[in-house]
């Protein structure tokens, strides 16, 4: 049995102790930021579709792109990031990546071009790849284990928080400023971000860090944006025969494979798979990827849904998500307590059921459906969200030594990413090819060119009926039941990896953990020293 002396030598130092809530709201506002850019984005990528000069006429594909260039080098680049900061010090990673981030902000919101916008989000995610990681990284090494649950929660509990300024605050400035002002807003929150943590947050690494991994790295991003580009490719011509399609596709998968090969005989990895030897772990990582595809994907056209076919403002599209911020407000920070009671399997199971459930509903929405049941459906889906986050989080975070807090916190994060990134290019080509089919046979009328650019997307539809004035509005119609069709079609490929997730996590999770009778010890030491 671990001696008194030995469990205090182990033990967070006192005046790291005595700021760990403190330290805990400056974690959470440097996430905040990351967050914050993805759920401001949501509202605004329409305003973003829009010809100019009120936005830069990005087409659907160029939308998935200037989603997916983010998530796909934030995905890419976590685990190195995780492993630099393991090697360097959080401290000195998390205020480089909240640099790189405020220039990338900046940079972005005066973007002139669908290209530039696209290039300078691939960099804000070179910063917010070095932030995610080390945030929860440093928490883990300011709590201790007993606390860690209760500070996950919060910190999940953040992400809601997050979830609900951006739709908002995204509205807001769209009702009074250009779109480039949901970019500028993440500059002063940097600023004040960084202060906070040269004065508050401690340095840690690992004493016994792994090798950076150049070759994986690019393997596992040349792989990931070849097969994603080929699914979008796909979804953009409605045709997922068509040779360059199965070719890049092809590519992405063999580039792919060559990166597990490579990680498995490396002695220095990216991704450590003997991790994954380890079914719990695997299934928690599993779970998070497979929940970011249904939702980020269904999340995608939800905006287009509330704003295209219901006629909704950004800032009212914004409040109308305030729902699901709620529920993971609050609902995250007590999920541990559910875990407690009920154990991982049953907690984590019954959020992707409810995630599911939601999802499916969504193939129920018309037109004319009354506001309030989205507003049901959105509370019920951030419940579900947070009753997964929270005890998968905990499950990932424990399953490593406190030292290699910084890989597991990256992985957690990779896996996410790719899901979302993989659901928004899966989901968004499925919306794109079924909305393609539907309004095909409305565009007889209009010109061999104008027909291709106007079949893809409801954005592209509506803004032709607007340049054809009394001659296109025969198209609003067509345009609105089309999208409705294909949604339906997408929510319910979503609700089906949801599915698969709950009996992953239903198979391999742990259930209620036997009590421990050493559960008051390590607070005894603290009192005694």
């Amino acid at each position: 049995m671990t001696s008194p002396a030995a469990l205090a030598a182990e033990r967070i130092p006192e005046a790291v102790h005595r700021r760990r809530w403190a330290i805990l709201g400056v974690l959470m506002l440097s996430l905040l930021i990351v967050v914050l850019d993805n759920s401001i984005l949501n509202v605004a990528i329409k305003t973003i579709s829009t010809p100019a000069p009120t936005g830069l006429g990005a087409s659907q594909s160029e939308l998935e792109w200037a989603i997916n260039s983010y998530t796909l080098v934030f995905a890419g680049l976590l685990f190195s990031a995780g492993l630099l900061g393991d090697r360097i010090g959080r401290k000195k990673v998390l205020l480089g990546g909240l640099a790189v981030f405020g220039i990338g902000s900046a940079l972005a919101a005066e973007s002139g071009s669908p290209a530039q916008l696209i290039a300078f989000r691939a960099l804000m995610a070179l910063g917010a790849a070095f932030v995610m990681p080390a945030t929860l990284a440093v928490l883990m090494n300011v709590f201790e284990r007993e606390e860690q649950p209760k500070a996950i929660g919060i910190w999940a509990g953040g992400v809601g928080l997050a979830i609900a300024i951006g739709p908002i605050t995204g509205g807001v400035l769209l009702d009074h400023f250009w779109w480039g002002s949901v970019f500028l807003i993440n500059v002063p929150i940097v600023v004040l971000a960084i202060a906070l943590m040269v004065w508050l947050v401690p340095d840690s690494r690992d004493p016994r860090p792994g090798r950076i991994d150049p070759v994986g790295v690019v393997l596992s991003v040349v792989g990931l944006v070849l097969l994603v580009y080929g699914i979008i490719k796909g979804g953009e011509l409605a045709d997922f025969t068509d040779p360059v399609v199965l070719a890049t596709i092809g590519a992405g998968l063999v580039v792919l494979a060559a990166f597990v090969v490579f990680e498995k005989r490396s002695d220095h990895p990216s991704i450590d798979v003997t991790y994954f030897k380890n079914r719990v772990f695997s299934a928690a990582i599993a779970a998070i990827a497979l929940v970011f595809f249904a939702l980020m994907g269904v999340t995608f056209f939800s905006v287009f849904y509330t704003q295209s076919v219901r006629g909704y403002s950004p800032l009212q599209t914004g409040l109308l998500m305030l729902p699901l911020a709620a529920a993971q407000m609050i609902f995250a920070p007590r999920a541990r307590l559910v875990v407690d009671r009920f154990g991982n399997r049953a907690t984590t199971t019954a959020g992707m059921l409810v995630i599911t459930a939601t999802l499916a509903l969504f193939g129920t929405l018309d037109a004319d459906t009354p506001i309030w049941w989205l507003e049901v459906v959105f509370f019920f889906m951030g419940a579900g969200m947070a009753h997964i986050m929270t005890p998968t989080s905990v499950v990932i975070m424990q399953a490593l030594p406190r030292e290699k807090a910084g890989s597991a916190s990256a992985l957690s994060n990779t896996f996410r990413q790719v899901g979302g990134a993989l659901g928004i290019a899966v989901l968004g080509s499925v919306l794109s090819t079924s909305y393609r089919n539907g309004i095909e046979g409305h565009l007889g009328l209009l010109p061999a060119g104008a027909r291709d650019a106007a079949g893809e997307s409801i954005e592209a539809t509506l803004g032709v009926a607007a340049k054809l004035g009394a001659r296109g509005e025969g198209l609003v119609g067509p345009a609105n039941d089309a999208f409705l069709h294909a949604m339906h079609v997408t929510a319910f490929w979503g609700a089906g990896v949801a599915l698969i997730g709950a009996v992953v996590v239903a198979a391999f999770l742990p259930g209620r953990p036997p009590a421990q009778k050493e559960d008051a010890e390590p607070e005894l030491v603290r009192s005694e020293s």
